[in-house]
């Protein structure tokens, strides 16, 4: 196991390298430096002046030195006269070069500087970070077990009134997106006498202070849409685990169906739903951007949103580090609970 966990951790190192070079090449692209330069500089800068901008911070360095500075494993890029700095990530201007550091990049905590919010990325992030995860985390304890009571109640009795009915159900949520069934929310609960009595605070208040009043409608909006999903796959296992022949032999012992269901079939009918489960951290990141953006719920994904919108590099940077942590985490703790939920594996 602990082989097994070093060598997932190592291809997450490096595909995290991977995909943090991509978007860091991608966000410095030639025509978003132009326009980074004209937003902090002057936009009736000339191509000279763009040109002589960026040489004197940097910018027209090699792509790889580039990043092998944000990351913190190169000297950063230091310009100084007179003995002085004049521009360097790594010093205030006017600080000598005797006191200024060389490296100060990603790995030593220095994740930038908004242009947007004015303000250090790694503390915007640390902010908007916290109040998404407060959104997820009631999401997942809205979600996962309506989802897996759907899925087994359905599941239970393949072909019955019930199966068809909540199967219908889960086709339905899964087939309406967050954009459509958050309009909806806002149009039936929040614009409506009675949703007013019950919804009488915004998402935007959440941030400080969360009640149900101001959570419920962005929660449900993103909770129906995953439901769906994991509730149609646990039901595709529970009606497989349900056929197999042990829960035959079962019932022609009499054992009570109740019995089976708990006892026998509801823990092997769990394991491939949990690896699901485990994936819709990573699909919620893409969730909150829209359902954060309709009801003003200043996030993760909202703030995704602002840096693209305004061409924010070092955010877009922090952004898609935490994103790619998420991602690459929860697929180690997916494959690590497979493990133990499945005892095939383990013997393998």
């Amino acid at each position: 196991m602990a082989m097994f966990i070093l060598r997932r951790i190592g291809v997450m190192i490096l595909t995290a390298l991977c995909l943090t070079f991509i978007v860091f090449f991608l966000t410095n692209l030639s025509p978003n430096l132009e326009k980074l330069a004209k937003n902090q500089a002057n936009a009736r800068m000339t191509d000279e002046q763009v040109v002589s901008w960026l040489d004197n911070r940097g910018y027209s360095d090699p792509v790889l030195v580039k990043y092998g500075r944000w990351l913190g494993v190169l000297p950063h890029y230091t310009r100084e006269e007179g003995g002085e700095v004049v521009y360097s990530r790594c010093a205030n201007p006017g600080t000598s070069l005797e006191e200024a550091g060389s490296f100060c990049g990603v790995l030593q905590g220095s994740w930038g500087w908004s242009t947007v919010f004015q303000d250090d990325v790694l503390s915007i992030l640390a902010v908007r970070g916290n109040a998404t995860a407060w959104l997820m985390l009631f999401v997942m304890l809205v979600m996962v077990p309506g989802a897996l009571l759907l899925g087994v109640l359905a599941g239970m009795r393949e072909g019955s009134k019930l199966d068809r009915s909540l199967s219908t159900v889960s086709i339905a949520t899964t087939a309406t997106p967050e954009y459509v069934s958050g309009v909806i929310f806002i149009a039936v609960f929040a614009s409506s006498a009675v949703g007013l009595r019950w919804f009488k605070g915004t998402a935007t208040s959440a941030i400080d202070d969360i009640t149900f009043a101001n959570f419920t409608l962005p929660v449900l909006t993103i909770a129906l849409y995953g439901m769906g999903y994991i509730a149609r796959m646990t039901r595709a296992s529970m009606t497989e685990v349900m056929t197999a022949q042990y829960i035959r032999t079962a019932r022609l012992k009499g054992v009570a169906f109740n019995q089976i269901v708990l006892r026998h079939a509801l823990r092997n009918a769990l394991i491939a739903p949990f690896t699901v489960i485990m994936l819709q951290f990573p699909w919620l990141l893409n969730g909150v951007v829209i359902v954060e953006t309709l009801f003003n719920y200043k996030g993760f994904g909202w703030t995704l949103v602002q840096a693209a919108g305004n061409n924010d590099i070092d955010l877009l940077l922090g952004v898609s580090i935490i994103s790619v942590v998420v991602v690459l985490v929860t697929q180690l703790l997916s494959d690590i609970g497979y493990v133990f939920l499945n005892p095939r594996i383990r013997i393998a």
